[in-house]
């Protein structure tokens, strides 16, 4: 069967709100949500307040686009092992909602509306690192890193971080120290966000051998590393302080917020010591105090940025 046909098929076989939903799935919406909700408090701590709502607007929509064509990619590169995982299962492409080719073809053409996008209606910059983001998801991580090494989320999460760096850039039309300590805190919450998942899914990834690092490692190994990345990502985070600088507000959310983290962390060590299979870790537990985390944290500070109080360091 041909491209064409298969295509034709596949429009067929489904109506025409399966497919829009299909489509939309590719993109991964609940992932493109977490980026975004670093992008507008990035841009608020860039502004000092509020941005103009259009340059808002236009970086928001221009970092969808971007998002979404890097998962689209994903989706289509990765269709070979998400056929074969309980996880993924439902993935479009698994499915037949959608075919290959067009998911290949969404993908480019998101891809290049959110180059184009924001280098005409934001800054050159921002289009940039944009089209770095895709290529490193797309490239390094999706076909470089991530059947050969149990350190691929690690590098890999690096394009996860872009947006504060467009966010950024989106305002002041360049980049300074604080962009990249936001991303480096971002680089090394990635690690103790995913592994806890990664645990959990051990056995599909195990099966079609992507070598994450709880399918290669004991989970006391795992726990120690989530460890040493939650406290890094602490020390990153209190970093901020004097380098944007930032007020009372975000130094008290950052303490506050960074110990409940290292507790949770811990708390996974300490049961990774008992157990002796990783179903008795109770690894998600860690994931979903990651999102509420970095959530908490960038809300912190969007607040910060409008509330007028004078900065710890001036």
């Amino acid at each position: 069967m041909t491209a064409v046909e298969d295509a034709r098929g596949a429009r067929s076989r489904w109506t025409r709100r399966q497919r829009v939903a299909g489509f939309v799935a590719l993109t991964k919406p609940r992932i493109i949500e977490l980026l975004l909700m670093t992008t507008v408090p990035t841009m608020m701590l860039a502004q000092r307040g509020l941005p103009p709502l259009w340059l808002l607007g236009a970086t928001l929509v221009g970092g969808t686009l971007a998002a979404g064509s890097a998962n689209a990619l994903n989706c289509y590169i990765d269709r070979d092992i998400d056929m074969r995982m309980h996880r993924t299962g439902k993935r479009p492409l698994v499915t037949g909602v959608v075919t290959p080719p067009e998911a290949l073809a969404f993908g480019l053409v998101l891809g290049a509306l959110s180059v184009l996008w924001l280098g005409l209606v934001v800054n050159p910059l921002s289009a940039l690192l944009a089209a770095l983001a895709i290529g490193f998801y797309v490239v390094v991580y999706t076909l470089g890193l991530k059947r050969r090494t149990s350190q691929n989320i690690v590098w890999g999460g690096a394009a996860g971080c872009m947006p504060v760096l467009i966010g950024w850039s989106a305002v002041t039309d360049g980049l300074s120290w604080t962009p990249w300590v936001l991303f480096a805190v971002i680089f090394l919450w990635t690690p103790p966000h995913y592994w806890p998942l990664s645990i959990k899914y051990r056995a599909d990834y195990a099966e079609v051998g992507v070598p994450m690092l709880p399918v290669v490692a004991s989970p006391l190994t795992v726990g120690r590393q989530v460890v040493a990345y939650a406290w890094a990502m602490v020390a990153a985070s209190l970093l901020l302080v004097p380098i944007a600088p930032t007020g009372p507000v975000y130094a008290a959310a950052a303490v506050l917020l960074g110990g409940w983290f290292l507790v949770e962390a811990h708390g996974l060590l300490r049961r990774a010591r008992r157990v002796t299979s990783a179903d008795e870790v109770g690894a998600m537990r860690l994931f979903h105090t990651s999102i509420s985390y970095l959530t908490l944290l960038f809300l912190a500070i969007a607040v910060d940025a409008v509330v007028p109080l004078q900065p710890l360091f001036s």
